[in-house]
């Protein structure tokens, strides 16, 4: 079974909120300020401190910094921070996905490109600590899928360093616009769900209840007074009964995409062999319009986050593309394995989608089939037909007699 988190946002979310959540669920402090040591960053002390509201006990973080003001830094700023640590780099990766996030929306509010956009609050070290501290907390805690709940839609107008903004601020709307986050009414005038907090969930959680069942309970506090708990519950705990009778496998992949309106057909193709030949996962174009109704190309980079650098260096010194949007995507994934079976044309390699034990879909390898219909003068599908055949009687067979087994004892898992 995965080791999965479910977010309970009846009172928002924010960065040093999640934080309290996972210290309270079980990471340790000593850990977190032992993975925070590597970043080249000082002058700040993090506190957990145990915290009680409406007789429900938790615990409240604290990043405190020196009085004096915080630098104004630009994504790349942030960037090189990070790469300049000894993070490992799925940390690494991740804290820099959720930058990319609010980068991103805040460039979307500014008309501005991304590596323009100045972080203000978000660039001040304590929120720094937040951002790669929930990374380090994820990772630590072995959290492969997070969830999350609706988010309250609360009123009012908060201070920024841009002046007097409405709540939620543009940034956490625009973050959590894009990937179609619940929101449900909530009379209060306060801002419950900060950008950074927004950045957090967009980028690692999804907004689904989970089949899941809980082994540990983190209540973390902010620092508002509420009539309720102002507090994040974080549900850990492991899948169960998912209805797909089998579990996906994880991972976390780089998505890198340009919009490229100058290059030819020969060109692209070439681009294209260039960019697997070098190890990407995975590499697509797609059709777009843009300005003046420009016909032009999407292209779509998909690589394991270490190589993301080597990628987008490609991009930029071998496309026409004057830029690159970076980010850090979580895949689930169904096990694919190959089998040889005989069928009554010859031994076919199978191309088999399993989900745990059960066998999904299965597939004959075209190679096998189109040298067999050339040997035999027979036409292709016809030797699929045959093929098909014999994996619906083999191979789907099997699924079937685990289910019936299943069905007879629900005991047997």
């Amino acid at each position: 079974m995965m080791q999965i988190a479910y977010l309970d946002c009846h009172s928002g979310m924010s960065g040093d909120m999640f934080l309290a959540a996972l210290l309270h669920a079980g990471l340790s402090l000593e850990t977190l300020k032992s993975a925070l040591s590597v970043l080249p960053i000082d002058g700040y002390e993090i506190t957990c401190e145990p915290f009680q509201d409406k007789g429900i006990g938790g615990v409240q973080c604290h990043v405190s910094i020196p009085a004096e003001e915080q630098p104004h830094r630009h994504l790349s700023d942030i960037r090189a921070l990070l790469r300049a640590s000894a993070l490992p780099p799925a940390i690494r990766e991740r804290a820099l996905a959720i930058f990319h996030c609010l980068a991103e929306a805040e460039a979307t509010i500014h008309n501005s490109s991304i590596e323009e956009v100045h972080f203000h609050e978000v660039g001040a070290v304590d929120a720094i600590v937040d951002i790669v501290g929930a990374a380090i907390g994820v990772e630590t805690l072995g959290i492969t899928q997070l969830y999350a709940s609706a988010l309250p839609l609360t009123s009012g107008h908060v201070q920024t360093a841009h002046g007097l903004l409405p709540v939620p601020a543009p940034a956490t709307l625009e973050i959590l616009r894009r990937v179609a986050a619940p929101w449900k009414p909530c009379p209060v005038e306060a801002e419950l769900v900060t950008p950074t907090g927004a950045a957090i969930l967009a980028t690692l959680a999804r907004f689904e209840t989970p089949f899941i069942a809980i082994e540990h309970i983190g209540y973390g506090f902010g620092q508002k007074r509420l009539p309720w708990p102002n507090c994040l519950r974080l549900c850990l705990g492991q899948t169960y009964g998912t209805g797909l009778d089998g579990e996906a496998d994880t991972d976390w992949v780089t998505v890198l995409e340009s919009n490229i309106d100058t290059m030819s057909g020969e060109l692209l193709g070439g681009m294209m062999e260039r960019l697997l030949a070098a190890g990407a996962l995975d590499v697509s174009y797609s059709p777009l319009q843009m300005k003046k109704n420009r016909p032009a190309t999407l292209l779509t980079v998909m690589c394991v986050p270490q190589q993301s650098d080597l990628f987008a260096q490609i991009l930029l010194r071998e496309t026409s593309t004057l830029g690159v949007r970076i980010q850090q995507v979580q895949r689930l994934k169904a096990q694919r394995t190959q089998q040889r079976l005989d069928t009554p044309l010859g031994p076919i390699t199978v191309k088999i989608k399993r989900l745990g034990e059960w066998i999904i879909s299965a597939a004959p390898e075209y190679n096998d089939c189109q040298c067999i219909a050339r040997e035999r003068a027979m036409p292709l599908i016809e030797v699929y037909e045959v093929a098909q055949h014999t994996i619906a009687t083999t191979l789907i067979k099997e699924t079937r007699a685990l289910l019936s087994k299943r069905s007879a004892n629900p005991l047997v898992q």
